[in-house]
């Protein structure tokens, strides 16, 4: 026998045991998906019941809110600062605090022609007075990323001076929003109806969309738009929704048979744990714990998904929220393709942290993080959009090579792919669709989301993968730096030129 005769029989099997694997993703996607949208639709059924303004005033248990809104560059920064202004919690509960650069304070961008912390105090001069105690302006002196600014906004000479001097750390959440995020005004009263009920956490995430700017989109951007707000719908929230069901299952297993728990929890810590998810906004953390883990992590490009991790080490579950925040989608491929990039160049810097956190507390659980990390995020988001495809293409012709020695293994063989390639047009372009579709009620600003030319609906039903293939080429883009200069520089996105595209005039206007 030659070594084909050995090696075809193996490929066979890998690529069988791909094509179910992605089947059974798909699957998980479509369930997910679901999960999230009940969760929000019984949340916000529900609104009426929250506990208002004024019952929270007087509560002294009430939590009190230091929003961080890190910020370089960004022109559009009042419509995140006028939503979040207006939530609907006490004016003396609430602090919002823009942390830009002093760096720009001295050059501004020449598109804008003044800074960003400029614009934000020519902001707060048109809010009435009551409103202007609640927004704050830092400048961080010197270099750094968005980590940097939101740690300096929680050095304790700033916190006294924002919160004033007898503030419990055990009551201040910090919350963190980009600077084109739209909050939804119940999102505060929504956690503070947890933390008085008995049932708050250490840490939440509420659900982001990039849709704040879906009406501004082509095509391509509207695909790309979806795609990625279904990221978060379905694997995001899905996953810290199931997390704690999980967990709650196996603390109670234990608690009520101890020895048997011993025996069952390494296992399930290292085959059915999944780790805790941070997305960077409309995210909040308790002030004690943010102190406890040195503030928010600045080693890598992105602090959020190691915050994650971090939470996730010491036993700390995050609780989804079901209240939604738009932040808009890069309007231009190359934007895309750099976001996903510095996306992807956090997931590599996330390596080092993990294996040093396993090394401290070795467990089933913090090895299980690194190895999943590893293989579903480091090697699999530069490969999967080649893949899966070749190893589709491969389970048919495989499939008709064998199919006189075993006829079962032929269909199933053949099946695969098959139903691989349905649930990808199905659940990605379809599915996907429709429930994004349904968070449309539930958007904190009007946004119409139907596809409405043949061609759209066309498009938008068999290029569902056109957010992948991009995400994929950030990917690379970092790997293929690292290899001829051993570094990569995560540039920011850009949102200055884009608004100055805005603001030109139409023809004819």
């Amino acid at each position: 026998m030659t070594a084909v005769d050995y090696l075809l029989p193996i490929l066979f099997v890998v690529t069988l045991f791909l094509n179910i694997r992605a089947s059974f993703k798909l699957g998980l996607d479509w369930r997910g998906m679901l999960t999230t949208v009940r969760f929000v639709r019984e949340a916000y059924a529900r609104l009426a019941g929250l506990p208002g303004e004024d019952a929270l005033e007087r509560d002294p248990r009430a939590p009190v809110f230091l929003h961080l809104v890190p910020a370089y560059q960004e022109p559009d920064i009042a419509g995140t600062l006028r939503a979040l202004c207006a939530s609907r919690y006490p004016h003396a509960n609430l602090h919002v605090v823009v942390v830009t650069k002093e760096e720009e304070e001295r050059n501004p961008h020449p598109a804008m022609g003044v800074s960003t912390g400029e614009l934000v105090r020519r902001f707060r001069e048109t809010l009435p007075p009551y409103q202007q105690k609640r927004l704050s302006h830092l400048a961080m002196p010197g270099p750094g990323r968005k980590a940097h600014q939101l740690n300096w906004a929680l050095r304790p000479e700033a916190l006294r001076e924002i919160l004033g001097e007898a503030y419990d750390p055990a009551r201040v959440f910090v919350g963190v929003s980009d600077a084109d995020s739209i909050p939804d005004p119940d999102t505060y009263r929504w956690i503070a109806s947890r933390e008085l009920g008995g049932e708050g956490s250490l840490a939440y995430q509420g659900i982001t969309l990039s849709l704040g700017n879906y009406d501004r989109l082509d095509i391509r951007g509207k695909i790309c738009a979806i795609q990625q707000s279904s990221i978060f719908i379905r694997v995001s929230i899905a996953r810290l929704l199931n997390e704690v069901k999980r967990v709650r299952m196996i603390d109670g297993l234990c608690a009520r048979f101890p020895r048997l728990g011993r025996l069952v929890r390494p296992p399930f810590e290292l085959f059915f744990r999944r780790s805790q998810i941070c997305l960077g906004h409309n995210q909040f953390v308790r002030l004690d714990v943010m102190r406890s883990l040195g503030g928010f992590p600045a080693a890598g490009a992105t602090e959020d998904s190691t915050l994650g991790y971090a939470l996730g080490a010491r036993g700390i579950l995050i609780q989804a929220v079901p209240m939604v925040e738009l932040t808009d989608l890069p309007e231009t491929p190359e934007n895309m393709v750099r976001q996903n990039a510095r996306w992807y160049l956090g997931v590599l810097d996330d390596i080092p942290f993990l294996r040093r956190t396993w090394r401290e507390r070795p467990s089933a659980y913090n090895f299980a993080q690194l190895v999943r990390h590893i293989g579903n995020k480091v090697v699999e988001w530069p490969i999967a959009a080649v893949v899966y495809p070749v190893t589709g293409y491969l389970g048919w012709w495989l499939a008709y090579m064998y199919r006189g020695r075993h006829p079962w293994l032929f269909y199933l063989a053949t099946g695969a792919p098959t139903a691989s390639l349905f649930l990808t047009v199905w659940v990605g372009g379809i599915m996907t669709q429709n429930l994004v579709e349904a968070f449309r009620p539930y958007l904190p600003r009007p946004t119409d989301l139907r596809r409405k030319s043949l061609k759209e609906k066309f498009l938008g039903t068999f290029r569902c993968q056109t957010y992948w293939l991009l995400a994929t080429r950030g990917a690379w883009r970092v790997l293929w730096s690292l290899a001829r200069t051993g570094r990569y520089e995560a540039g920011k996105t850009d949102r200055v030129s884009r608004s100055a595209r805005r603001a030109l005039p139409t023809p004819g206007g």
